[in-house]
């Protein structure tokens, strides 16, 4: 079974229940099996407190609902270091959640991520961070893929997983090569040749994983930048679950 490590329900249709299964309905098609969720429906930047939790706790409704289909990710915010730890007790230690997402409220390098990232430390669970190189310049807090590797080395026993590639792959992906903490994930962005292949030549099958960005992208074309691929049957079979299985102990 495939595992798609990065998903949103952010179509404007139904609650929480509806919006996941009407996304089940194409992962069935191509043989998804588990999907990874985080944030909520309204994709708020730079969200308070009472925003987060209600973002989490539309997750969690997922979650009771489709417990063998949907993994969570909790939605924590460096703009708010002391709630995102109680957050992770509520969601992860007394809940279902098994890892953590950051969006672009505020930088990852930041050092008010020290305490996110100590506690997942401690934990054992992953952090996703949204990362992107923008021409046009990042949002204020939009976190680049070098931002990521000045908090993983801050914390080299965590698990760090760059989203996205960083937007820009070819430079995303070198910056996190010597970062051996860090995994990229190949979601979101346009479907590009060659994307899948310079990822595991850099980094090595074992430090890649497939998402892809749904719903705001097409799962078919996001699935054919690992099954179009000019890699082998092993390396797919890692990018597309294994490496994510292990890293979430499925």
């Amino acid at each position: 079974m495939i595992v798609d490590s990065h998903v949103h329900l952010t179509r404007d249709f139904g609650g929480p229940v509806e919006r996941a299964r009407h996304l089940l309905t194409f992962a069935d098609r191509l043989g998804i099996g588990n999907m990874v969720l985080m944030l909520g429906p309204n994709l708020i930047e730079t969200p308070n407190p009472d925003g987060i939790r209600a973002d989490n706790d539309f997750v969690w409704k997922v979650l009771e609902a489709f417990p063998q289909r949907y993994i969570g990710y909790v939605y924590l915010s460096v703009a708010h270091p002391e709630f995102s730890i109680e957050e992770m007790k509520r969601c992860i230690v007394d809940g279902p959640m098994r890892g953590i997402k950051l969006w672009v409220c505020r930088k990852c390098s930041d050092p008010a991520a020290d305490k996110i990232a100590e506690k997942a430390t401690e934990l054992g669970v992953p952090i996703l961070q949204h990362t992107w190189i923008k021409i046009t310049g990042n949002m204020p807090g939009e976190s680049e893929p070098k931002d990521l590797v000045a908090l993983a080395r801050r914390h080299p026993a965590g698990r760090f997983l760059m989203a996205h590639s960083g937007g820009d792959w070819e430079r995303g992906i070198r910056t996190i090569e010597d970062t051996p903490n860090i995994i990229t994930d190949l979601s979101g962005g346009h479907p590009e040749a060659g994307q899948t292949e310079f990822a595991v030549k850099y980094l090595g099958a074992e430090r890649v994983v497939w998402g892809s960005d749904a719903d705001g992208r097409s799962l078919a074309s996001q699935l054919a930048k690992v099954t179009s691929a000019n890699i082998s049957e092993a390396e797919k079979g890692l990018i597309l679950a294994g490496n994510i299985e292990r890293i979430l102990k499925l």
